[in-house]
Parts: C-alpha cells; structure tokens; sequence
C-alpha cells in the first residue's frame, strides 16, 4: 500500500462537478491522489502552485478557457503529461489537441477502466510507476551533431540550450536517435511510444513528429534529424 505522500498526484479539470466526482473516486480508490479544477483558469493556477503533480485529464469543452487553451498555456511553462477527455470524435479534433501538446486523448463516453489504463501507459513514459524503468540505462548520453539526449534523466539540449518535449515526444526521438539509420513505421512508433492497443492512430505519429521537428530542426522544409522516408515511415538521418 502506497502512502498518500507517495501516490501518483492527478489533477482533473472539468466543468461538470458530477463528472469531476466520477472520476475521482475510481481514482481514489485505485490509490491515487486526485486534486480538482472547474475550469482552465483554476488548472493553471494549481499547476503553478503544486509543481509536482504527474498528470492532468483535461476537460475540451468548458466555458471561459477551454482546454485547448488551457493545454497551450501549460505548455508554455511545463510539461507534465496531459490527457484530452473530449466529446469530439472527429480526427482532425483528436489530432489538433495533439498538435497542441497533449500525449493522448480519451472521448466520451469511456469506461473508467479505460481511463486508467491510459494514466497507466502515460505514467510509464516518465517511470513514474516504476514498471518501466528498466528502459533507461544508466549513463547513457546520445549525442548527433549539437543534439544531445540524456536518456535516464529525459533530457534534451540542442547547441547548448534545453529543450522541452513531452513524455511521448522524448520516447520518440529517443527510439530514433539510438538507432540512425533505422527506417521505422508509424506503426512501429506508435507500439512503441503509445503500445499496441492504439493501433489503428498512426496519424498520430505524424503530429507528434511535427512537434518534434519544430523543437529541434534548424530548416523545418529539409529536416535533418527526423527524416521521413516516403511510403514507409521515418529514420534518424546525418545532421551536421
């Protein structure tokens, strides 16, 4: 049994008070720590006031500052994992909140098995449950041209200066950059960034590049990092 210092600490915004409750309590039976926000403003302000959260389910629709906006703002100054719970099932929704800088999205209705099966794959990321720490050896530096990655401690400097990706973008251009040359699938990426039961979103992989690219990338119209090879997928290419 965890203590309540050392429980996973999730912030759930939303502007439905009955939806924020049902989320909490299947969390806080499942040993989590749930702290609550009914709306964008009051996220950010506890996001500012407790650094030290892991994660936050962030509401699309709300009143005031949406989520899309709140997500935007977060980023500015953090980035802690963030799953979108949206009632918008169309791609191209799915696709902009990631764009935005969201790790994943769940759309409602969902079971809340499934939710917490999501936070569990997310956590896993940034080994904060421990169950994958095993990926990250100890020591290891990757460093391309001015591109360097930490790998235990997840990060990235570009010619001297930090540079900030989310716990999806990290696994990516870590997966890419320990192996140059390696031609990967979207479908290989996405297994191995987000695992199998996502399937079926390999669109995904290409927003989450992009993301990566605007980061790291000197000429975003010849990439020399993240190189794409038409019809099959992406490899790490030869940056001077």
């Amino acid at each position: 049994m965890q203590h309540p210092e050392e429980r996973i600490r999730i912030l759930v915004v939303d502007d439905e008070e009955q939806m924020i409750s049902f989320i909490a309590t299947y969390l806080e039976n499942e040993n989590y720590t749930v702290l609550r926000a009914s709306g964008g403003i009051e996220a950010l302000e506890q996001l500012k006031r407790e650094p030290g959260l892991d994660l936050v389910l962030l509401d699309w629709m709300m009143p005031g500052m949406n989520g899309l906006d709140t997500c935007r703002k977060i980023r500015e100054f953090s980035q802690i994992p963030v799953i979108f719970l949206t009632a918008k099932a169309e791609e191209v929704d799915k696709l902009l909140g990631l764009e935005l800088g969201a790790d994943d999205y769940i759309t409602k209705p969902f079971s809340l098995r499934e939710l917490e099966a999501r936070i569990r794959v997310i956590l896993r990321r940034v080994n904060k449950t421990g169950k994958e720490s095993a990926e990250s050896v100890s020591g290891d530096i990757v460093k391309h041209g001015k591109l360097t990655i930490d790998l235990p401690k997840h990060r990235v400097v570009l010619n001297g200066q930090p540079i900030s990706l989310t716990p999806t973008e990290f696994k990516i251009l870590r997966t890419l950059a320990q192996s140059p040359g390696r031609v990967y699938s979207r479908l290989d990426l996405l297994e191995i960034a987000l695992g199998e039961e996502y399937s079926g979103y390999e669109r995904t992989i290409d927003t989450h590049i992009r993301n990566i690219r605007r980061k790291i990338e000197t000429d975003l119209s010849t990439p020399g990092y993240i190189v794409t090879v038409h019809g099959v997928g992406y490899t790490f290419g030869e940056t001077p």
